[in-house]
Parts: C-alpha cells; sequence; structure tokens
C-alpha cells in the first residue's frame, strides 16, 4: 500500500535505517511477534531483559512458550546476565529502550558488543523513548521494534506498530537455520544465501514482509498509517514538551515531603 509505505520509509529513516528497511503492523504488540517469529521456532530460544511491557511479558512467557520458543529473562541492568543466559540456540538478545513502566535503562552499546560477539542480533523495543531520544542503530543495535500507537502517533485516534531493519548483519553465518534453509513457502528461498547482492543486506525485513506479514495478515490499515504519518510531523515539538514536562513533575515529587523517592531516567 502507498500509504504504508510513506510512513514505513519515513519511520525508518527517522531511526537511521534505509529507506525500504521498514515494516508497519497493526500494532506494537505484532511488531514483537513478528520480530521473534522471523528469526526463531521451534527448540529455539531467545534471551530478554525481564523488565518489560505487561504485554510483552505474557506474550514471551506464556504464548511463545507453546510454539516452542523459549524465553530467558534476565536483569538486564548487569549486560553480562545475558551471555550467561545464552547457549547454541539461542537466537537474538532482546531488550526495551526505556522498559515500560518500571523506566529501567539499558546498556545498548554493551549489550550489542555481547551479541555480535556470538554472532547474534540485538531486537529493540524503543516505543518509550522515540527515534527523538535515542536511535537503537547508533549504539549497535540490528532490529529496532515500535509501537506506534503512544508517543509516534500521539494522539490516540489510532493503533499501529513497525519493525525496521538496520540492514547488514549477517544472517547466512550459521546461527539461523530459518535463513539457511530452504523455504517451502517462498520457492525454496535460502534467505541468507540466496538474495541478490543489492538486497542481502535486507533480508531480514523482506522475509519479515514476505513470510509472517503476508501469511498471518497483520497489517496495518492505511487511514491508521495516514494518522500516525501526521503525528510523525509533530513528533520532535511534542517529545521536547513531555520530557520538559516531566523533570518539572519529577523535581516537585523529589522535594515533596509524603514521596519516599522518584524514579526519573531523565
Amino acid at each position: 500500500n502507498p500509504t504504508n509505505h510513506v510512513l514505513e520509509s519515513r519511520y525508518a529513516q527517522l531511526e537511521g535505517g534505509h529507506p525500504l528497511s521498514g515494516l508497519t503492523t497493526s500494532s506494537g504488540t505484532t511488531a514483537i511477534f513478528y520480530s521473534i517469529i522471523n528469526l526463531a521456532s521451534e527448540g529455539d530460544n531467545i534471551v530478554s531483559a525481564s523488565a518489560l511491557y505487561g504485554g510483552t511479558f505474557t506474550m514471551f512467557n506464556d504464548i511463545l512458550s507453546k510454539f516452542g520458543i523459549e524465553v530467558r529473562f534476565i536483569d538486564a541492568e548487569d549486560p553480562s546476565n545475558f551471555e550467561k543466559a545464552m547457549d547454541d540456540k539461542t537466537r537474538a538478545f532482546f531488550c526495551e529502550s526505556v522498559s515500560n513502566p518500571a523506566l529501567e535503562i539499558c546498556d545498548l552499546d554493551v549489550i550489542s558488543e555481547l551479541a555480535h560477539k556470538h554472532g547474534l542480533p540485538v531486537i529493540v523495543d524503543s516505543t518509550f523513548s522515540t527515534p527523538y531520544l535515542c536511535r537503537p542503530f547508533d549504539h549497535g543495535c540490528d532490529i529496532v521494534v515500535s509501537s506506534l500507537t503512544k508517543w509516534v502517533g500521539g494522539h490516540g485516534a489510532c493503533l499501529g506498530g513497525v519493525i525496521v531493519d538496520k540492514g547488514g548483519f549477517n544472517w547466512g553465518a550459521g546461527k539461523h537455520p530459518i535463513y539457511d534453509e530452504p523455504d517451502n513457502s517462498y520457492s525454496g528461498m535460502r534467505w541468507g544465501h540466496d538474495l541478490p547482492a543489492e538486497l542481502a543486506p535486507l533480508s531480514y525485513i523482506l522475509r519479515a514482509r514476505t513470510v509472517p506479514l503476508r501469511n498471518l495478515g497483520g497489517c496495518l490499515s492505511p487511514d491508521n498509517s495516514w494518522m500516525i504519518i501526521q503525528g510523525i510531523e509533530t513528533l520532535s515539538l511534542r517529545m521536547e514538551r513531555h520530557c520538559e514536562n516531566s523533570m518539572k513533575v519529577a523535581q516537585h515529587l523529589k522535594k515533596h515531603p509524603d514521596v519516599a523517592w522518584v524514579r526519573y531516567p531523565g
């Protein structure tokens, strides 16, 4: 859809990605689900921060397990825990740039370094920070997912999600069987090996579009895309005001005699 394409391209470039590296979905939850099943299958595992949005935690803890995908939860404030929890069936590390609602901050540079040492990608949910405050690709991460429903859309008028692929991760290095084995749903394509050179850097997002999105159908309504595009126009102004207002609230609460503690990552 051309309206969806405009949103995908604009958001991908906000994150520092290629104009063709974005994929919109019906919601942020759909984006997260597709981001996982696009690199893991039965018998595989993901190592994830335990501080997550409630719906994401439930998906990881109670739903993916029914598909045979294990999610191992760790305290991500110590990045070394990712490495301690992984094994030869681990397909990715997952965290939120700013966790919802605990407001924990992950050290994306260290987590990315650890993942890449073992040939693994890092998936980051950047919903709470948006590309105005944090661009995970600048810190070495490989895949960004986001709920466009919240800060990016900004008006509570629609739902939407997005996946953005940084491009360039070596999916054919033997760490992801999905990309090494022929895909019967797409004429035996080996996604990590058979794409032409100009498309190979985007093999992850191309597979996400062609396999989970096309066949499971969690696509974004073009009408919602149009509304989210309007939200993007004012994202920088709104995020600046959000930060200014929340700082004032945090400072007020810090001085209040009846408030025991304040957690504000600003």
